[in-house]
C-alpha cells in the first residue's frame, strides 16, 4: 500500500512533501501549529488548512491536551517546592550593646524592622509583644542561658528562625543548639556581609 504524502506550504516560498506519519507527528508535538501552514494532496481541491481537516484535527487536539498536562505538572512541582521565607521583623538578643547597635543599624538600612534585647527578661518581653521572623541570639546573657531561651522561643513560635551568635562554640554546644532548633551557629566576630548572606539564604531556601 502506497504511503500517503502531503504537500506542505509555509508562507510564500517554502514548500515540501512529507509522508502522512511525519505530518501527524509534527502536529501532535507542536512543531506545526494552527495557521502556520497549508497542505494539499490528491483528492483535495486546492490548498487547505490542516486544522480544518477532520483526519488531522485529532492531532491538534492531542498537542493541546499534552500542553495542558505539562502546565498542570509544572503547577504541581511549584506547589511541592518550599515557600520562600518572608523575613521582615528581626530580634537581636545580646548583652553587647555596641554589637546590637551596629548590627541593628545594618539590618535597618536594608529594610528590616529591628528590635534589640540585652537580657533574657527583655527578650521575653519583646517576644510576647511581637513574634519576630528571625532572631539572632547570644548564648551568654547576664540573667539566663541562651540555649534555654532558644527552647522558649521555639515553644512560643516554632516558625521563628533562630541563629546563634557566640564566641563560645564548642561542638557540644553547637550540637545542642541544632537539636533545640537553631538554624545556624555564627561565630563571633562576624562580618555584616556574613549576616546578610545568611538572611538571603533563608529567604531562598524557605527553611525556618
Amino acid at each position: 500500500m502506497a504511503e500517503i504524502k502531503w504537500d506542505i506550504k509555509r508562507g510564500a516560498d517554502i514548500y515540501r512533501q512529507v509522508v502522512d506519519i511525519r505530518l501527524k507527528s509534527w502536529i501532535s508535538t507542536g512543531k506545526i501549529k494552527p495557521s502556520e501552514i497549508v497542505v494539499w494532496r490528491s483528492g483535495f481541491s486546492g490548498w487547505r488548512r490542516p486544522e480544518e481537516l477532520g483526519e488531522l484535527i485529532p492531532y491538534f487536539r492531542q498537542y493541546e491536551i499534552g500542553k495542558l498536562k505539562k502546565i498542570e505538572e509544572r503547577k504541581l512541582v511549584r506547589k511541592a517546592l518550599p515557600e520562600k521565607t518572608q523575613i521582615k521583623n528581626i530580634l537581636i538578643i545580646d548583652d553587647e550593646k555596641d554589637l546590637c547597635q551596629l548590627l541593628g543599624d545594618t539590618l535597618s538600612s536594608h529594610g528590616y524592622n529591628v528590635e534589640c534585647a540585652n537580657t533574657n527578661r527583655e527578650a521575653i518581653n519583646s517576644l510576647n509583644r511581637r513574634s519576630p521572623d528571625l532572631v539572632f541570639l547570644d548564648l551568654k546573657l547576664p540573667d539566663g542561658d541562651g540555649l534555654r531561651l532558644l527552647s522558649s522561643i521555639k515553644k512560643i513560635n516554632p516558625s521563628t528562625t533562630v541563629n546563634i551568635i557566640s564566641a563560645y562554640g564548642t561542638e557540644e554546644v553547637r550540637d545542642e543548639a541544632r537539636r533545640l532548633g537553631a538554624y545556624v551557629f555564627i561565630d563571633k566576630p562576624f562580618s555584616e556581609e556574613a549576616i546578610l548572606s545568611i538572611i538571603r539564604e533563608l529567604c531562598e531556601v524557605g527553611v525556618r
